[in-house]
């Protein structure tokens, strides 16, 4: 199943490409999110965790939002902070559990 949506804000288009059910998003990861990720709280949580996790999140999040609830490969459970912008998805931080 292929699925392009459009929607218009601001005078730009957005695109939304949907391949079988999952999202093409360009996640992109702040510097201060990389460097909790070195604090004990987000000991075991990767990038590929956070990238996976934001893709993940349905719909448009137009504010910074804090979205729960989301687990590691190596079981952690943890929280991001993620907002969409016109170049992709922001993760702004990550919250250990």
């Amino acid at each position: 199943m292929h699925y392009i949506v459009f929607w218009f804000k601001k005078n730009v288009y957005y695109l939304l490409k949907l391949i079988n059910g999952c999202k093409t998003v360009r996640v992109i990861i702040t510097e201060h999110a990389k460097k909790r990720l070195k604090d004990y709280r987000q000991d075991k949580i990767e990038i590929s965790d956070i990238v996976l996790a934001a893709k993940q999140i349905p719909g448009y999040v137009p504010t910074a939002t804090r979205l729960r609830g989301f687990i590691s490969k190596s079981g952690r459970m943890f929280d991001i902070v993620a907002k969409d912008i016109e170049t992709g998805r922001l993760v702004i931080t990550v919250i250990g559990k």
